[in-house]
């Protein structure tokens, strides 16, 4: 006891150590006020009081001072101190303020919560271009506990995250701090530089908060919060909102405060509910208290999120600009429960300072050089919100237990025990070397048990090596898979060694060949889980399988932000498979199984091609238009623009073919693209189109394919890259072709609309689909499907209806999807 009290007296004297001005804040029942805003009046500069109430403002200046206190609900508070030393203490007691009807003539024709929303709305443009750029600081602090963690989740040891869970299995999990200089510029220019960062139990950690994911600006239409929320001024906010007038009450400087409650109109909507104030007059925002559910987020793990904002005039500006904010969550998924704070802090604003698109980039993120190399003193100096003594004794017990963890004898001693062979290792076993960052192993996956008709049943095994460097940024890893057919009675086999090179371009080079039973449309458009069943119960085989031994060499990496580079080089020796078993559980009278050869189901024992060898090259250039990045040393984080398309140009040639019909060259193009159209859900669209030349007799595998679906069923996310009624090869060519895919996701816009179904929080999904080949005659799918459906947090089927023409109607069906992630 002795001990523990003194390891805590010690964190907290030198935590108080460093501060200047310090007190706590409660209310007048003595409970601490955590989040009360504390700056130096008429200025930006202040700090905020953590959970316990306590404050720390860096002053080091004595004079007199205005220091304002405020907190929406209470009564602002101004202390006039004279400080002549350091530290100086100041305790404050804040009342709830008054808020009051009193003044305001309720009625029930015109209820004037409406009047003053109508009026916020119709000053929101204005209001949001009154900052046409800025430059702040910015502080970010993250934190997420789990609360009785479970010792398994799917059968995988939890252990103790890192020292994080304690003998209740609960803990702090992940801490983290930034410290950076942002500057923005409208409408959505954002640019920050890290200048500290600080992981607890990661002495060499760079942490993920920053200001992009936390700038949620309510004078837009919409906020991105998981998915695309509405904001209670949005010019179309009377659809999804009512407002109830709360009161009113008067701020420091005289101006007349209300207090709106926001009530969703339906409450599966993309919608928050809770409190928003708006200044009188001004019909600016004040401060936000606004809440929103996992299900209205579309982040099924969460159960709710709470969002709490706070603003400041400038008198000199004639500006709010917001100060302060916290993201509140609680989550439960998989029998893990926890809860969690994202905080920030700005300060020291410089308004419309005449910021240019000059002065941004693509580089959204960067890092000081040695950011994460700062003390203990520094952080104690330059921290705008203190650390509670939970945090506090999380960063000093995990960099403790960090230099345990990485001493050679722990990760030996972790490793022996790890290493050691049990029953449940027969199906699969890893052996770790922790200190040298070494893992080999293999694995028998139950999965791997499948049938088709070429070779019955199937059993798979693979073996793995992987070598880590530099924190996981490079890694070299060899892996073998074994496949036994126990019909054709044939083992094959595949294997690769892959090097990753940096954490930058991500340079990867990968040798890989074997011997593989492979499906003639590469991009296997059928799954073996899949197949198995179609085959067994249904007697229907689709997969189309043939023999491939191979040798490839591929090479990636990319140029320059946004342009990736693919190679590849490839010997292949092709070979014909045929059936060789008929067994199947479910025998319909009528039903047979068809042959393995694509071009002809009754030609059983006829091979689609002839055995050859041929040497194949692809060269691909991948355009990210408008692509973003996040620069953190020695790594960089891309991150897509839903603004800008993709665009894909490739040109594949076959030569050296031992039958010269079979060399071939062909070009194509893919563009695709994802955004949300402001709260009327998702727009997707994929296009592609592509050219053979010199190509009229090539092997089938070569020509190019189709993703069909002929099983009713479907595991993909969305249908952008399938025709969903359409035979696996009846369209493959070997000339020009078109394909388009389109299909939008009304997210909940349209159903959540119409009464009891928007309690069931279903989403409407409609596509559209065209195939074109000089061959094929231009063939179209529409498709109208109900997605989301399932129970709590469990959404995982959808359901479409899919109707097909071809120079007129051709055929209908239904269609089931799956979605398990």
């Amino acid at each position: 006891m002795t001990k523990k009290l003194l390891f805590v007296l010690c964190i907290t004297l030198g935590y108080f150590a460093s501060a200047q001005i310090v007190g706590t804040v409660t209310n007048t029942k003595n409970e601490p006020l955590p989040f009360v805003n504390i700056l130096i009046e008429n200025t930006y500069k202040g700090t905020t009081s953590n959970d316990d109430g306590y404050y720390e403002l860096n002053i080091t200046t004595p004079k007199t001072y205005t220091i304002v206190y405020t907190y929406l609900g209470y009564k602002t508070i101004k202390k006039n101190v004279t400080i002549d030393k350091f530290p100086f203490k100041i305790d404050v007691i804040l009342e709830e303020e008054s808020v009051s009807l009193g003044e305001v003539v309720v009625n029930a024709e015109d209820n004037p919560a409406n009047t003053i929303m109508r009026q916020a709305i119709a000053k929101r443009k204005e209001n949001l271009e009154k900052i046409n750029s800025y430059k702040a600081d910015f502080y970010s602090r993250g934190l997420i506990r789990i609360k009785d963690a479970p010792e398994k989740i799917l059968g995988q040891e939890v252990g103790d995250l890192g020292g994080g869970l304690d003998s209740t299995r609960t803990g702090i999990i992940y801490l983290s701090e930034t410290i950076s200089k942002i500057q923005f510029l409208r409408p959505s220019k954002l640019k920050e530089k890290i200048t500290a960062s600080k992981v607890s139990g990661n002495d060499n950690g760079f942490s993920f908060n920053n200001a992009i994911d936390v700038d949620y600006n309510f004078y837009n239409n919409t906020v991105e919060f998981g998915n695309q929320i509405v904001s209670p001024i949005a010019n179309n906010a009377f659809g999804y909102y009512k407002y109830k007038l709360d009161g009113v009450f008067y701020d420091e400087r005289g101006n007349l405060v209300n207090k709106i409650k926001v009530i969703p109109k339906r409450e599966n909507d993309p919608v928050f509910a809770g409190i928003i104030y708006i200044v009188e007059d001004q019909w600016t925002i004040y401060g936000i208290e606004l809440d929103i559910t996992g299900v209205q987020a579309r982040i099924p793990a969460v159960d709710i999120i709470s969002l709490k904002q706070s603003f400041s005039y400038s008198e000199a500006d004639k500006i709010w600009a917001i100060i302060s904010q916290s993201i509140d969550f609680k989550y439960k998924f998989l029998g893990i429960k926890g809860d969690g704070r994202f905080t920030a802090v700005y300060s020291n604003y410089q308004f419309n300072t005449g910021l240019t698109r000059k002065d941004f980039n693509k580089e959204l993120v960067a890092f000081e050089e040695n950011a994460n190399k700062k003390d203990s003193l520094y952080w104690n100096n330059i921290r705008p919100v203190p650390l509670t003594l939970e945090e506090r004794t999380d960063y000093v017990k995990k960099d403790s237990i960090q230099i345990v963890r990485e001493s050679k004898p722990y990760l030996d001693s972790i490793d022996r025990v790890n290493n050691k062979f049990k029953l449940g290792s027969i199906l699969g076993y890893t052996y770790q070397n922790s200190h040298k960052d070494i893992r080999m192993g293999y694995d028998i996956p139950i999965g791997g048990v499948q049938f088709n008709t070429v070779q019955g049943y199937t059993a798979k095994a693979n073996l793995f090596f992987t070598k880590d460097y530099d924190d996981f940024k490079r890694y070299f890893s060899a892996n073998a898979n074994l496949q036994y057919g126990f019909s054709d009675e044939r083992l094959r086999a595949t294997g690769s060694l892959s090097y990753k090179f940096n954490n930058t371009s991500r340079a990867f080079l990968t040798l890989y060949g074997g011997v593989i039973a492979e499906q003639y449309n590469p991009s296997q458009p059928i799954l073996p889980f899949i197949n198995t069943v179609s085959t067994l119960f249904f007697e229907d085989n689709y997969m189309k399988l043939y023999d491939k031994s191979f040798l490839q060499l591929n090479y990636s990496e990319e140029l320059f932000n946004g342009f990736r580079l693919y190679t590849q080089l490839a010997y292949e020796r092709r070979k014909a498979l045929f059936n060789t078993t008929d067994q199947v559980y479910i025998n319909e009278d009528n039903d047979i199984y068809t042959s393995n050869n694509p071009l002809d189901e009754t030609a059983n024992g006829i091979a689609p091609f002839e055995t050859h060898n041929i040497l194949k090259a692809n060269v691909t250039a991948q355009f990210n238009f408008g692509q973003e990045y996040l620069s953190y040393p020695d790594s960089k984080f891309n991150i897509g623009n839903d603004a800008y398309p993709t665009l894909v140009l490739s040109y594949e040639k076959g030569f050296g073919a031992t039958i010269d019909d079979y060399n071939f060259d062909q070009i194509k193009a893919r563009l695709y693209q994802s955004f949300n159209i402001a709260d009327k859900g998702r727009f997707r669209y994929n296009i592609r189109a592509g050219k053979f030349f010199n190509a009229d007799d090539i092997a089938f595998m070569d020509y190019q394919h189709f993703n069909g679906n002929q099983t009713h069923v479907s595991t993909e996310g969305n249908y952008t890259n399938v025709f969903n009624n359409l035979p696996y090869y009846a369209a493959s060519t070997n000339d020009s072709y078109l394909e388009a895919h389109v299909e939008h996701d009304f997210n909940g816009f349209l159903l959540g609309k119409v009464p009891l179904l928007n309690k069931l929080n279903f989403n409407l999904v409609i596509g559209a689909h065209l195939l074109a080949t000089p061959d094929f005659k231009p063939y179209q799918e529409y498709s109208v499907g109900i997605d989301n459906i399932g129970w709590g947090k469990w959404r995982f089927l959808r359901v479409d209806y899919v109707r097909s023409y071809q120079s007129g109607f051709q055929s209908d069906a239904i269609l089931f999807g799956l979605k398990f992630f």
